[in-house]
């Protein structure tokens, strides 16, 4: 499964910007999609998922806390594509932000798309 992301960008604080996944497959054959994020110095950290959970439809979606709220992610099945819309940016989500894949218990990374926030 190749990935590609794109859509970050810098933005002030407050404001907004979309990230798009683009699979190279079908995403309905895939058990898992979302967004991952690393800042400078700190460990890569889940930001949302997407889970089928075994049936054809994303059955599950996981947010980490400090997004709840304000990200949301969604797909486009006919473009194989995830989105990631993060709005109410603040500086602390400042990171490169890397699309996730699961499939056929493999794991699968984009290049990643840096996204800063200044305040």
């Amino acid at each position: 499964v190749q990935l590609v992301e794109s859509g970050g960008g810098l933005v002030q604080a407050g404001g907004s910007l979309r990230l798009s996944c683009a699979a190279s497959r079908s995403i309905f054959s895939i058990s898992a999609m979302g967004w991952y994020r690393q800042a400078p110095g700190k460990q890569r950290e889940l930001v949302a998922v997407l889970a089928s959970g075994g049936s054809t439809n994303y059955a599950q979606t996981i947010y980490a806390d400090s997004v709840k709220g304000r990200f949301t992610i969604s797909t486009d099945n006919a473009k194989n594509t995830v989105y990631l819309q993060m709005n109410s940016l603040k500086p602390e989500d400042t990171a490169v932000y890397y699309c996730y894949a699961d499939h056929r218990r493999s794991d699968y990374w984009g290049q990643g798309t840096q996204v800063t926030v200044s305040s």
